[in-house]
C-alpha cells in the first residue's frame, strides 16, 4: 500500500508538523498491534490510518491516529494531512466526514488548497498551578487550565512570547502533570506579526517530546485567547525547531482550524 509523509499547517516542505498517512482499501482496520508497529516504524508524532465507509452513513471515512507509543483520541495535523492526501490523489472530492474516537470530524478543502477542519471546542477548567510544574517547564507560570477529555492537555500561560520560545523543559518531569501533554502559550509580542498567540506542545507521556504544530490543542487555545482578545477569529503560531500557523474560528461548541499541507515523501509499505 502507498504511504505518504505530509507536512501539515505549512505551505512549504520541511516545516509544520509531519504526519504519516495510509489510506487502506480494506473495509475495516488491521489489528491494532500492526497499526502500532507501523506508527512506531514511521516514528512521527502521529500516523493516520483511514479506510472508506459505505455510502449513505454519517461519515465517509473511518480514521484513527497512532503515536509511536499509543493510539490517541484526537489529532488535528494528521487529520489535515489525511484530507490533503484524499483530495490531491482524487480519492475524495468536496467535504469529507471522518468517523473517529472523538465523533464525526469534518474537513473542507478550499480553492487555494487550504483545509478547514471542524472539531469540537474543548472546555477549559482553571486549576491551581501544580506543584513542580514551573520547575519542570523552567519558566514562571501565570495560569493553568485543564482541557476536555478528548484533548487531555494542560494549557499553561507564560508571561510572554520570549518565555515560550525559550523553553527547555524537563520532559521526564512533565509526564507527571498531564495524561497527554502540556501546552505552553502566551500572547504574541507583536500583534502585527501575522499571529495573535504562540504556543509549544510537549507530549512525553505519549511518546512525543515536542509536537511542532498541534491542531487538537488549538481547540482549547482558540477559546482561551478568543475570550481574552474578544475576537472569534485568530491565528496561532506554534513550534520550536519546526513551526507552523493555525487559523482558528470559534463557533460555539465547534472550532474551525485552517491550514495548508504539503506531501514530501511518497512510497510503498512492504509489511
Amino acid at each position: 500500500m502507498r504511504i505518504r509523509i505530509v507536512d501539515a499547517f505549512t505551505d512549504r516542505p520541511f516545516s509544520g508538523n509531519p504526519a504519516g498517512v495510509l489510506l487502506l482499501d480494506s473495509p475495516g482496520f488491521p489489528d491494532d498491534s500492526w497499526l502500532q508497529r507501523v506508527a512506531a516504524e514511521v516514528n512521527l508524532s502521529e500516523t493516520a490510518f483511514a479506510h472508506p465507509l459505505p455510502a449513505g452513513g454519517e461519515a465517509d471515512w473511518a480514521l484513527r491516529w497512532f503515536t509511536p507509543a499509543t493510539e490517541v483520541d484526537m489529532c488535528g495535523h494528521a487529520t489535515l494531512a489525511t484530507a490533503h492526501v484524499l483530495h490531491t490523489t482524487g480519492a475524495a472530492s468536496g467535504p469529507v466526514r471522518f468517523a473517529t474516537r472523538s465523533g464525526v470530524l469534518g474537513a473542507v478543502t478550499g480553492a487555494d488548497g487550504g483545509v478547514t477542519l471542524d472539531f469540537p471546542t474543548s472546555s477549559l477548567t482553571p486549576v491551581p498551578v501544580p506543584d513542580g510544574l514551573a520547575e519542570a517547564l523552567g519558566a514562571e507560570v501565570v495560569a493553568v487550565h485543564d482541557t476536555a477529555a478528548h484533548v487531555g492537555d494542560l494549557v499553561v500561560e507564560l508571561r510572554d512570547e520570549a518565555a515560550v520560545r525559550g523553553l527547555v523543559p524537563d520532559l521526564a518531569a512533565l509526564t507527571a502533570h498531564s495524561s497527554r501533554g502540556v501546552i505552553a502559550t502566551a500572547l504574541a509580542a507583536d500583534p502585527s506579526g501575522g499571529y495573535d498567540f504562540v504556543s509549544r506542545g510537549f507530549f512525553p507521556a505519549v511518546g512525543i517530546p515536542e509536537d511542532p504544530v498541534t491542531g487538537s490543542a488549538h481547540t482549547a487555545l482558540a477559546p482561551y485567547w478568543s475570550a481574552r482578545l474578544g475576537r472569534d477569529e485568530l491565528t496561532g503560531f506554534q513550534g520550536g525547531a519546526r513551526t507552523g500557523l493555525v487559523r482558528t474560528r470559534l463557533r460555539g461548541d465547534r472550532t474551525l482550524l485552517t491550514g495548508h499541507a504539503v506531501t514530501v515523501i511518497e512510497g510503498e509499505l512492504h509489511a
